[in-house]
């Protein structure tokens, strides 16, 4: 849960602030300048250019942040006469201001000549909002290494053409998380480049299972010494990394598959069907060491591999249909922990920025700037506030908009 008492008077912004504090929006105003000038030392002068300043800063991210509310294929449908403007909002600046700090956004200006990563223009803003994450919340032990749910609005895709969506150029990144499965909090953040230069570039490791393995690692960098139970997708389970995290106190139950994972060093006998018929809850098991692989049967054959669960341990899987079937403890825990993060991606991946720019640094900007966002609706569930006010998700997201905005209202949206 949260490691700090929030206030029964905190606002919607007090939350957000604790991920995306003044001190980093103020570095977002001095880059964005620099860059400007930068920008206009080399094309020519900007007359229209004025210097933005900390509240425009806010401002600016208010206007993006309410997309997160109201989908709209463009953020400028807000300055519209259409069916998605919005005049409350529309007054506090002009489209063509707005235009303008976009057009030279920046969060790093200048490269540094050390730098290689493909990411550095955004990479002090993740670093930043990890060290929030980190002192803001406590994980459960429980948690799941998966890919977010941060495609297109569905019902915008509905609308669109088909030449529209081959237009629309696919994501040069995979995003990936640690997420703890308790809360649906987010506590790490992993960006990786596809067009990544070297061996370990995602180009260099398409489909293999070496990339997989690496981005767990990286998400579980600082996890070891506190036996927290990581699942893990098929994609990314195998006996190599199981091992590898247990040594460091990290403890693992992953769904494997035959044709998505690394089954290097497991026994062919556990990977082939058997021939004779199997009746649902049955399962085996072959141990090595604490590594359990248990083959389980309902309606088809589900592997798993563990060294968090005694495979002896009974639990039950429960249908609306069947009833109760029997299942190692290890089943059942997966099952739970997964299912909760399904309805974590069917509840607030709706509500991620719909902004969708060119620029592969700012499109990871805004899907960081989401999570930040669900995150602090997730402390603020968790807090006193929330008794007070009892926000929805979607009423918190037009709170903090106002709130960056600096309009005065205060009241409740419904």
């Amino acid at each position: 849960g949260p490691t700090r008492k929030m206030p029964l008077t905190a606002s919607a912004m007090d939350f957000f602030q604790l991920f995306v504090p003044d001190n980093v929006l103020k570095n977002m105003v001095v880059q964005t300048n620099m860059y400007a000038k930068k920008y206009q030392e080399r094309f020519g002068s900007d007359d229209a250019w004025i210097d933005v300043t900390l509240t425009e800063m806010k401002a600016f991210l208010g206007y993006m942040i309410s997309t997160s509310i109201h989908h709209c294929e463009s953020v400028l449908s807000i300055w519209s006469s259409g069916f998605y403007s919005n005049k409350s909002i529309a007054l506090i600046m002009t489209q063509s201001r707005f235009e303008k700090i976009l057009k030279y956004f920046h969060i790093v200006a200048f490269r540094s000549s050390q730098t290689t990563h493909g990411l550095y223009k955004i990479q002090p803003f993740l670093d930043s909002l990890q060290n929030g994450f980190d002192s803001a919340f406590r994980p459960s032990q429980a948690q799941v290494l998966h890919e977010p749910l941060i495609d297109e609005d569905p019902v915008f895709i509905a609308t669109c053409t088909e030449r529209e969506l081959r237009k629309r150029k696919k994501r040069k990144f995979s995003l990936w998380v640690r997420q703890c499965s308790s809360t649906g909090f987010i506590c790490q953040i992993y960006v990786h480049l596809k067009e990544g230069s070297g061996t370990d570039g995602l180009d260099a490791l398409k489909n293999k299972p070496q990339l997989h393995s690496m981005v767990a690692k990286n998400l579980c960098q600082n996890a070891s010494g506190k036996n927290y139970i990581i699942f893990t997708g098929p994609s990314i389970t195998s006996l190599n990394l199981f091992e590898e995290f247990e040594k460091q106190g990290i403890y693992c139950c992953g769904l494997l598959s035959t044709r998505k994972s690394d089954c290097t060093g497991l026994p062919l006998s556990m990977l082939n069907n058997p021939e004779t018929p199997q009746s649902r809850g049955q399962y085996r098991i072959r141990m090595k060491g604490n590594m359990s692989l248990i083959c389980w049967y309902n309606k088809g054959h589900f592997r798993f591999l563990t060294n968090a669960y005694s495979p002896v341990q009974q639990g039950v899987i429960i249908k609306r249909k069947s009833g109760e079937i029997p299942c190692p403890l290890a089943v059942e825990a997966f099952a739970a922990h997964l299912s909760y993060i399904c309805k974590y991606d069917d509840k607030y991946s709706k509500y991620f920025i719909s902004h969708k720019p060119n620029k592969t640094w700012q499109q990871v900007f805004w899907f960081a700037i989401s999570i930040a966002i669900n995150n602090a609706y997730i402390l603020y569930k968790m807090s006193e506030a929330y008794h007070v006010t009892r926000y929805s998700r979607a009423q918190f997201g037009e709170r903090l908009v106002k709130e960056l905005l600096g309009l005065e209202d205060t009241s409740p949206s419904h």
